[in-house]
């Protein structure tokens, strides 16, 4: 293959890049049609078998009746069919995930992830990507409200993907968060399995509910607690210098794990205060939050004079690194464990963005999880009555 010109190789570039985008609609349109389809059929099917026209002998029957008239035509087997079932009987117009859907657009027209991120920005991209939310006379029309639902964004899930979150979500709530996320991230099908198998959507609860600390602006869903970073392989004693070796070698598992939208900016990134030197540990930055979010490591239990450090770091980064138009810089404090008592003291007079966090070298029980989420919500539904 000859040389290019610079100037055939930029126009060839452009060629390139509408032929990828052109395949992204195709292949979204694609997807759209499938799903659709797929929600049409096991309409039909719920419908016939709950009122005892089919039986499972009429499903069989069905399923054969399909694959002689379109042969090679492969996902309307007896047990595809039983799953278009189950993917209409878990998004119809009364089920649970799409009530959930609809308390957050009456809650507000945008998701409420992205008003916290910037109340301002009335018609944020970021908003868009995440949530494309019906129009406000949607709201009110019952019969295009359902309709939205399907195409704003179940339509926006991989048919693959959503079979990933109907086996492995159990709640409607956490169904749905699963489907905003895979929405709005796009992840494989494997990524999409870690985040439920490292229960993704309790230990986000988990800190949010935690977080009374963070202004509304970046108490956005974005953070968890704990972190779970069993991709490092490093031992249960590790020193905080064997521990960022360990992610900067495995800095895009950790990235995936820490949520996409991070830009990694450097290890040790150096500031200069007075006349001495400081290294901070791993710093990013947040496209969607538009500023600089640092992460501590400590591989001990929290102590409050953690967080004094943690502040002048931060400080240090609004002043001489941070740029007019970003917003004030993030602090996340990885603890191997806290006390999170100690953790609301030490917080309490706290006026820096920041959090604390525990993190984890190997897979936790998601039941443990999802018990200590349950065990927090009645603590403060308690302390709320």
């Amino acid at each position: 293959m000859r040389k290019l010109k610079p100037t055939h190789e930029s126009e060839f570039d452009y060629i390139v890049q509408l032929i990828e985008e052109a395949r992204n609609r195709a292949f979204s349109k694609v997807n759209t049609e499938l799903v659709l389809l797929y929600f049409n059929i096991g309409n039909i099917v719920s419908i016939k078998v709950a009122d005892g026209v089919w039986g499972q002998g009429t499903v069989d029957d069905l399923a054969n009746y399909i694959k002689n008239k379109t042969p090679g035509l492969s996902g309307f087997n007896r047990r595809g069919l039983y799953r278009m079932k189950q993917f209409y009987e878990t998004y119809f117009p009364g089920s649970d995930c799409f009530k959930s859907w609809v308390d957050v657009q009456q809650t507000s027209i945008v998701s409420p992830t992205a008003t916290q991120i910037d109340t301002q920005r009335k018609t944020d991209d970021f908003t868009n990507d995440l949530i494309v939310s019906p129009m406000a006379t949607q709201l009110q029309n019952p019969e295009n409200l359902h309709s939205g639902f399907v195409k704003s964004l179940l339509c926006q899930v991989t048919w693959t993907n959503h079979l990933e979150i109907i086996s492995g979500a159990k709640s409607s709530e956490e169904k749905l968060f699963y489907l905003l996320i895979t929405a709005k991230e796009k992840p494989s099908k494997l990524e999409l399995r870690r985040q439920i198998k490292t229960a993704t959507f309790e230990r986000t609860m988990l800190a949010n509910k935690n977080l009374s600390a963070l202004p509304p602006l970046i108490s956005s869903g974005i953070f968890k607690d704990p972190y779970i970073f069993e991709f490092l392989d490093i031992p249960d004693t590790h020193s905080e210098n064997d521990l960022e070796k360990a992610i900067i070698k495995n800095l895009q598992k950790f990235i995936i794990e820490i949520g996409k939208g991070f830009a990694y900016m450097g290890s040790q990134f150096r500031l200069q205060v007075g006349n001495k030197d400081y290294h901070t540990d791993l710093l990013f930055y947040h496209r969607d939050l538009q500023c600089l979010v640092l992460f501590e490591l400590k591989v001990e239990e929290f102590e409050p004079e953690f967080l004094g450090k943690l502040d002048f770091y931060l400080e240090a980064l609004d002043r001489d690194v941070k740029r007019p138009h970003e917003n004030p810089s993030i602090g996340v404090l990885l603890c191997k464990g806290k006390d999170n008592e100690v953790v609301e003291y030490a917080m309490a007079r706290s006026t820096s963005p920041a959090m604390i966090a525990d993190y984890e070298t190997k897979l936790i029980s998601k039941k443990i999880l999802a018990d200590k989420l349950h065990q927090l919500t009645d603590q403060l539904s308690i302390e709320k009555t």
